[in-house]
């Protein structure tokens, strides 16, 4: 979730000091020339939204194709930023922050969208009396400080009726939803349903309500969240990369689409902290959401993303200029 707040001077940062940087991909040495190596940086700590990735590893999807993969999860300096220094060749991220990266300049191009429809919500506890969004007056929301979230909830209060002025916003102290729910550090918070929403209700055990993004695109847009990107570079001088690394991750989105404990068994091989309970619900529940068939995974929408734009631009949080068709591609999905 933090790469929800756009620390957008880091990126311009980034791609000052990297300027001469060369991507990571490159053939290795003559005794194994046709195995490129790849550097893939996570969006978060391993979970159920990396799970195709995990699996193309551990099923040999990737070496198969001739990939030697590296996966990184993410420090201080975002898997984006990364990519856009040519400091790795793919990275987890979301829309949020790929259409201001792009903004400053930044060389990212979505080549995958990993869910076909955004499985945020609000979530509250339902002793707040929470359950629309224009029940959000009178109370605070925890707030990472992005502007994207005050336009998002602003919006949706609006839409329902509601006063949106009347919205406190409260900082978040940390990322335990559990405890500022409870303790009442604030009243709603944006989680995602796969994983935050699992935990707190099927495995805590706490009586929460939520508000799904995904009900009310009347209102606000869907929009893609986690994706898949990678550089226009990439792109442009070596396609057949792009398309081998795409083609064994989809595969391995298949596999986590028809058998949910292939995810399960791949991420907990890979990190065996996870919680068992947690991992296997969160890929029960996306096992139907990566897409709406097996074969339809990655493909994004020339209308999700227009009017995801559109909506970051009449909030002046893009530019107006910003060339929405060169943000996203599904020319090298398989």
């Amino acid at each position: 979730m933090r790469t929800r707040v756009l620390a957008l001077s880091a990126v311009v940062a980034l791609l000052a000091s990297c300027s001469s940087a060369t991507a990571s991909s490159s053939s290795s040495s003559p005794d194994d020339e046709k195995t490129q190596h790849l550097d893939v940086v996570l969006d978060w700590t391993p979970n159920a939204n990396h799970s195709g990735l995990y699996i193309a590893q551990a099923r040999g999807y990737l070496a198969d194709a001739g990939l030697d993969v590296t996966i990184v999860e993410p420090g201080e300096t975002s898997g984006s930023q990364l990519v856009a220094a040519g400091k790795a060749d793919f990275a987890y991220t979301v829309a949020e922050s790929l259409v201001p990266a792009r903004d400053q300049g930044a060389d990212l191009v979505s080549v995958a969208t990993v869910i076909e429809h955004n499985t945020s919500s609000l979530i509250a506890m339902r002793s707040s009396g929470i359950t629309r969004p224009r029940d959000l007056a009178g109370h605070s929301y925890g707030t990472y400080g992005s502007e994207l979230e005050e336009a998002l909830i602003k919006k949706l209060v609006a839409c329902d009726g509601g006063d949106p002025s009347a919205v406190t916003f409260a900082p978040l102290a940390s990322d335990d939803f559990r405890i500022g729910l409870t303790q009442h550090q604030f009243d709603t918070a944006w989680v995602f349903d796969a994983w935050d929403t699992i935990r707190l209700r099927d495995v805590d055990g706490l009586d929460v309500t939520t508000i799904p993004f995904i009900d009310h695109t009347d209102c606000i847009p869907d929009w893609y969240t986690p994706l898949i990107a990678t550089s226009r570079s990439h792109l442009d001088e070596d396609p057949a990369m792009v398309r081998a690394f795409l083609a064994a991750v989809a595969h391995g989105y298949r596999d986590a689409m028809t058998d949910p404990s292939a995810a399960v068994q791949a991420l907990h091989a890979a990190s065996p902290e996870l919680d068992t309970d947690l991992l296997t619900r969160s890929a029960d529940y996306l096992a139907t959401r990566y897409a709406s068939s097996p074969e339809a995974w990655g493909h994004q929408s020339s209308s999700v993303w227009t009017d995801f734009v559109t909506f970051l631009q009449d909030n002046d949080l893009a530019d107006d200029d910003l060339d929405v068709a060169a943000a996203w591609t599904d020319d090298y999905l398989p």
